[in-house]
């Protein structure tokens, strides 16, 4: 797995309208752009900032900024295999950065 880290100088974490915090861009992000790799540790059960890998088999807790991504339908990032983060589309200084969970968040 790739070594963990976080472009901090990419994103913050603020108050969000979709729930309670979230992460948002500090400046304009170009497409494609990786904004960190998710440092995790085992999680037993589902929770916040637990995602589900490898079809559900194992559940990891995030430990990073990168938790702080909510979910949207039309999302601006995506999370890899790899726990990479990357940018969609282009992302514009103080927009929500967000991420399709699924559709049992729809």
């Amino acid at each position: 797995m790739s070594k963990t880290f976080v472009r901090d100088d990419l994103v913050t974490v603020g108050s969000s309208p979709v729930h309670g915090k979230g992460l948002f861009a500090r400046q304009d992000i170009p497409a494609g752009t990786v904004l960190g790799v998710c440092k995790t540790r085992p999680a037993r059960q589902d929770g916040p900032h637990v995602l589900w890998l490898d079809d559900g088999e194992r559940p990891v807790r995030v430990t990073c900024l990168l938790r702080y991504i909510n979910h949207a339908v039309q999302p601006n990032t995506v999370y890899y295999e790899d726990l990479s983060v990357e940018t969609l589309r282009d992302v514009s200084a103080g927009e929500e950065l967000l991420h399709h969970y699924g559709d049992d968040w729809d």
